[in-house]
Formats: C-alpha cells, sequence, structure tokens
C-alpha cells in the first residue's frame, strides 16, 4: 500500500468526493422551498464529508486527525437521515435512495479502516 502524499491520495476521499458531488446534484433538484433548508443542509454535510478528511490530515497528530475523521463520519450519518427524508416527502425515489445510501454505507466502512489505520502507532516491548 502506497503512502498517500497529500489527502488526495486518500481513497476515502475520493469516495467523499463523488457523493459530495451526487449529492450537490440531488440539492439542485429539490423544490424550491426546500432550496435554504434541506438542500443547504445536504450541500452542507456533504462538503464536510472532504474537509474534514483533508483538515485531519493536515493535523500534526494522529488523534486530531482522528477527530476530523469522526465528524466526517458524523456528516455521512446526518446525510443518510436527510436522505430519508428526501424519500418520505417523495423528493427522491426508492431506487435512488438505496443507490445513495449504498455509496453512503460504502464511503462509511472506508472511513472507518481509514480511521483504524492511523490509529496510535505501534510500540514494540523493549528487548532488554
Amino acid at each position: 500500500m502506497a503512502t498517500a502524499r497529500t489527502f488526495q491520495d486518500l481513497a476515502v476521499w475520493k469516495l467523499g468526493r463523488s457523493l459530495r458531488r451526487k449529492l450537490y446534484e440531488l440539492a439542485k433538484t429539490l423544490p424550491t422551498d426546500e432550496r435554504y433548508n434541506l438542500a443547504g443542509q445536504i450541500k452542507a454535510a456533504a462538503i464536510s464529508l472532504t474537509a474534514n478528511i483533508a483538515e485531519g490530515f493536515g493535523r500534526f497528530h494522529y488523534k486530531e486527525n482522528v477527530q476530523f475523521c469522526r465528524i466526517a463520519r458524523g456528516s455521512a450519518c446526518e446525510i443518510q437521515d436527510h436522505l430519508l427524508t428526501c424519500l418520505d416527502e417523495r423528493y427522491i425515489t426508492p431506487t435512488v435512495h438505496q443507490e445513495l445510501d449504498r455509496k453512503l454505507t460504502t464511503f462509511l466502512r472506508t472511513l472507518n479502516a481509514y480511521i483504524k489505520a492511523i490509529g496510535p502507532p505501534k510500540t514494540f516491548p523493549d528487548l532488554k
């Protein structure tokens, strides 16, 4: 596995970027009366996916990186709830909901694996 030189090299960031694009497209299709409510919430949470991964990557300590990844994880769960609202209000079809929810689940699994990978440095017992 190659070392990421920038946050843009991270698979999880790439997944988040793809999701963000799809969610922005969705937000544009919502009714006018949802433009500043639900659409704004979806866009804010979508941008949080990648922005927090990027900010965490730039932090000095792994604990800070993990904290920003946890914020991104919370935003992904928030989006799942917003998608259920869109489904309940019939703004999206069940098929669209399932596709986006599947992509969010993949993002969350990849993010959890990344969080695990950047955890505390491995320590080895002293060999005395």
